[in-house]
């Protein structure tokens, strides 16, 4: 899963985007809100981290933007404005949560986590094809009930995989959602992930099919 933290203080930026990397997320920064909105205009993000005092362009206005145009991608706001009056303006221009700086950056991630399932409402958080059990918010996996070592990037070829189970996935699609800006992903290392990942599902009737030319598809299970 992909995330856009938009943050004007360069250390809080980093702590942010450090912890969520080592949560297994891909995490991309902007500094501004005219950066903001150009990044969420250009690219698909799960969920947008907000400082509602933004230079060029408040956060707040950001997230008016934002719903204005009908997107529904989950926003928690990050900021030092710790008054009632704030957070209802926050809540109330379509913010899905709220935390005042400063904060612990578990209950950061904590958070984080409970808005990526929020915003699965209607779909089962624990997928299931054939043999294989994917947890999108735990983004932990199992194969006939035990549980698959993976490593992060693995995690996050697989989350794409059962998303589109029985669809078609292009190199570039799984480039978009792993990679973050200035990241270079190879069609090779592309490759080499679904190979590895490939393996390991194999075992259990799960099948990683390659289109040639276009991409590769998780095969729908047998009846």
């Amino acid at each position: 899963m992909r995330i856009l933290v938009a943050e004007d203080d360069a250390a809080l930026a980093e702590g942010v985007m450090t912890a969520l990397r080592q949560a297994g997320y891909a995490v991309d920064g902007v500094r501004n809100g005219v950066e903001a909105e150009s990044a969420l205009a250009a690219e698909q993000f799960d969920l947008l981290i907000l400082d509602l005092g933004l230079p060029r362009k408040s956060g707040l206005d950001v997230l008016r933007h934002l719903r204005a145009g009908d997107s529904r991608v989950p926003v928690l706001i990050l900021t030092g404005l710790d008054a009632v009056s704030d957070r209802v303006r926050g809540l109330d221009a379509g913010a899905d949560d709220y935390l005042a700086k400063p904060f612990d950056l578990t209950e950061l991630v904590a958070r984080v986590r409970a808005l990526m399932r929020r915003g699965m409402a209607g779909s089962p958080a624990l997928m299931r094809h054939g043999a294989l059990t994917y947890d999108h918010v735990g983004r932990v996996a199992s194969l006939n009930g035990e549980a698959l070592e993976l490593s992060a990037r693995e995690v996050s070829v697989l989350e794409i995989f059962v998303q589109r189970a029985g669809r078609l996935v292009s190199k570039d699609q799984l480039v978009s959602h792993l990679c973050e800006w200035g990241e270079e992903v190879s069609p090779n290392a592309i490759e080499v992930y679904v190979h590895r990942l490939r393996k390991k599902l194999e075992p259990g009737g799960v099948r990683i099919v390659t289109v040639r030319g276009l991409g590769y598809s998780l095969e729908k299970p047998a009846a």
